[in-house]
């Protein structure tokens, strides 16, 4: 097996990470960064997104576990006192693989595609934007405000949550749009609420103030000047995590308040 340990660069999560690569080297494991089958991620939800971008490349080809050593571990199944059973776990279980589709953020002006695990947001913090949603080639809504996020069911608990967006239950593979900070009145308003979707709807935002904002995909974000569409949709690649034992979804939930 072929492996690689990404960790959060702190003094503790970095003696995490050199346990488990001795431990997996003792069990003729092989240290492969470049073609890795597993990666370990030792931190908390940060350190695990940006393996994901890390290797948004070879997704197909391997798979995820998170450990966790951070302040915020809802996409890790151990913690690092469950360090002894996690190795156990990972030396005599075979895994089941869960697979979550990634959003695709295409730039048609410039012809560049980002991917995303958790959520896209088209935001400006410091000037209201007017955006135009269109889904599926047809007008939605004129959102003004400061932008808006779109979420996969994974990421509906991450920034979308913060947004009063709805948490999404495993096995629904929906895409979600909440506005970010709305601006209604009696001349203008727009839906005001989260609006889940399946998730081969075809999302495309376009409109004058578009230069005005940044798209932030995950921990990511680039500046929009000279973009005037942006088109967001369900991607092929999906991230592909190693469950080595039951951990409830409502466990996870219970673990954020």
């Amino acid at each position: 097996m072929r492996f690689v340990v990404i960790d959060r660069q702190d003094a503790n999560s970095k003696r995490v990470s050199q346990q488990i690569k001795e431990k997996c080297i003792a069990h003729d494991w092989i240290l492969d960064e470049k073609k890795p089958d597993i990666l370990f991620s030792v931190g908390g939800d940060g350190t695990l997104l940006r393996a994901i971008h890390s290797y948004v490349d070879r997704l197909d080809s391997m798979s995820f576990v998170g450990i966790h050593t951070g302040t915020l571990g809802f996409l890790t199944d151990y913690t690092q006192e469950e360090l002894d059973t996690f190795l156990l776990d990972v030396f005599k279980q075979e895994p089941e693989i869960e697979e979550f589709p990634m959003l695709e953020i295409t730039l048609p002006q410039d012809k560049q595609t980002y991917y995303a695990f958790n959520d896209a947001r088209i935001a400006s913090l410091d000037r209201t934007i007017s955006l135009d949603v269109y889904i599926d080639g047809e007008l939605f809504e004129r959102t003004t405000g400061s932008g808006i996020c779109i979420s996969t069911q994974y990421g509906s608990t991450a920034i979308n949550r913060a947004l009063s967006g709805a948490v999404v239950d495993p096995g629904l593979q929906v895409l979600q749009l909440t506005e970010i900070m709305p601006v209604t009145h009696k001349h203008h308003h727009s839906l005001g609420n989260p609006y889940i979707m399946k998730e081969d709807r075809k999302i495309l935002v376009e409109g004058k103030d578009l230069h005005l904002a940044y798209l932030s995909y995950d921990h990511l974000n680039i500046e929009l000047e000279k973009i005037h569409q942006i088109q967001i949709g369900t991607s092929t690649k999906k991230v592909r995590f190693a469950r080595y034992r039951t951990y409830s979804y409502l466990k996870r939930l219970k673990n954020l308040y």
